[in-house]
């Protein structure tokens, strides 16, 4: 089973890297573990959190959020994936490409679309 939150905005003329800095600070003040990475496909976000819970179900998964576009019209993919070891060198498109999001089994489903209702709610209040 693989989950994948498409949003897309129009008209909102945001600067995407200033989005991505602010939505990496709102996942970190909430807690989570961030790393993000600038590439020609677009810029990666990847978050995962601590926790007994997460340890036991989720060991290498983090959430994946890609944004893609231009300040007038983009779109923000969230899902989950493999944490990747220093995002910044990896060679994400061919990783995005390839697998933008991993199978899950359906306790870690349940875990993860509670998870990511609440950071796609977050990402709509940043955008505005």
């Amino acid at each position: 089973m693989v989950t994948e939150k498409v949003m897309h905005f129009e008209g909102k003329n945001k600067d995407l890297n200033q989005l991505s800095q602010q939505i990496v600070q709102k996942l970190t003040a909430d807690g989570y573990k961030t790393q993000s990475a600038t590439k020609p496909l677009g810029i990666v976000i990847q978050a995962t959190k601590a926790g007994i819970l997460r340890d036991i179900i989720t060991a290498d998964r983090a959430f994946s959020i890609l944004i893609t576009g231009q300040p007038n019209d983009f779109s923000i993919h969230v899902g989950v994936g493999k944490w990747i070891q220093n995002l910044a060198v990896a060679a994400v498109e061919a990783i995005l490409l390839s697998w933008l999001f991993l199978a899950v089994d359906v306790p870690e489903m349940l875990w993860t679309q509670h998870v990511e209702k609440g950071i796609v709610k977050e990402i709509t209040q940043i955008v505005g």
